[in-house]
């Protein structure tokens, strides 16, 4: 089963071809971080424009690299959500219009729960069941795994995804976006311990997160530092050095994510567990969680950095699962969806009663 993917979620153009939902036979991503970077975040009417720019050379790209043509091609998938609604519109009329005029099957794919792919198509001897966090710009979620199309949502995000959190606070001390990388690297060599930041104690379900509190804690520390700083006629970070909070504030977050997985997996009785999404590149959180994998006998996987952030692979490997086990394909009247929950995403058999 040879499955061509498109992914255009938010600010890469990416096309992919797979194999079997884990052989690579191509990926190439546009990205367009640089021109964002200068807004200090994604504009999405930017980000629209140059997806339909970059959509068709991309595609074409990944086919050549493949050594393919589009006949050869046994299905398409594509990301219809979530993610932005103009951005995910160009690749959902891309891939519409290429299975219209080939008359090749379309599969419709949830953005978070491709993510999850990306160990699969790195390990070869990764089978479910594990324990998998994704986290991302948007999204921190813990799942059960139990095939590559049947998970269970063990615990979400209230608020802030662990990305955003990272994203917000760089915006705030002047490093830019994106975030995450940027943190993670003004961290190095900085004091974890130099700043105990707060953890939130849900209640109901443990697995939880919420990282509002602990962004909102951060920037009262900013705020205060700053007007310190300039009743002294003082840059701030005079005051206080950058890595450090940087590496307390990381820390902060890490910390979290890894209690909560691994607890997870005790829960669950599994003896793996998986990190994926943009926040998986992160050095810290990568050291962290073999730390603990190897505290609690669990064995840990985590994709290489390119395939954390977004990449149509994950997309690719996603559909050729749901073709091979027999899921329903998408007509065109597919439509882009902003806000997509995991439960509704039709590819995925989702246990009621947890929403993402």
């Amino acid at each position: 089963m040879i499955v061509l993917g498109i992914e255009s979620s938010c600010d890469e153009t990416a096309a992919a071809v797979v194999k079997d939902g884990r052989e690579i036979l191509s990926s190439v991503i546009a990205s367009q971080a640089d021109l964002h970077s200068h807004f200090g975040g994604v504009v999405p009417e930017i980000a629209s424009r140059e997806h339909i720019k970059a959509i068709v050379p991309v595609i074409s790209e990944a086919l050549t690299e493949a050594g393919l043509t589009l006949a050869e091609i046994d299905a398409i998938a594509v990301t219809y959500g979530p993610g932005l609604v103009g951005a995910l519109l160009v690749g959902v009329a891309a891939a519409k219009a290429l299975s219209f005029s080939t008359g090749k099957p379309l599969y419709a794919v949830h953005h978070i729960a491709g993510h999850v792919t990306a160990n699969l198509l790195t390990y070869p001897e990764l089978e479910p069941p594990f324990v998998c966090l994704v986290a991302s710009g948007g999204h921190s979620h813990i799942l059960l795994v139990e095939d590559p199309t049947h998970y269970k949502v063990l615990g979400r995000t209230r608020d802030d995804a662990a990305g955003e959190a990272f994203d917000k606070i760089a915006r705030a001390i002047g490093l830019g976006y994106p975030g995450g990388p940027k943190v993670d690297k003004e961290a190095r060599g900085g004091n974890p311990e130099a700043i105990v930041f707060p953890k939130s104690k849900l209640s109901g379900n443990e697995l939880d997160f919420s990282f509002s509190g602990l962004k909102t804690a951060a920037l009262n520390f900013v705020q205060k530092l700053s007007q310190t700083a300039k009743n002294k006629g003082v840059d701030t970070w005079d005051l206080f050095s950058r890595p450090d909070f940087c590496a307390s504030y990381q820390h902060a977050i890490v910390e979290v994510l890894v209690e909560h997985t691994v607890e997870a997996a005790r829960r669950c009785g599994v003896d793996k567990i998986a990190v994926a999404g943009g926040v998986a590149a992160n050095s810290a959180l990568r050291a962290e969680f073999a730390r603990a994998a190897s505290a609690n006998a669990l064995r840990f996987f985590v994709p290489p950095p390119v395939l954390c952030t977004d990449n149509a692979l994950m997309i690719a490997s996603l559909g050729g699962f749901m073709a091979m086990a027999g899921f329903p394909e998408a007509d065109l009247t597919l439509d882009a969806k902003a806000s997509l929950r995991l439960e509704d995403f039709s590819g995925i058999r989702t246990p009621a009663g947890n929403p993402v």
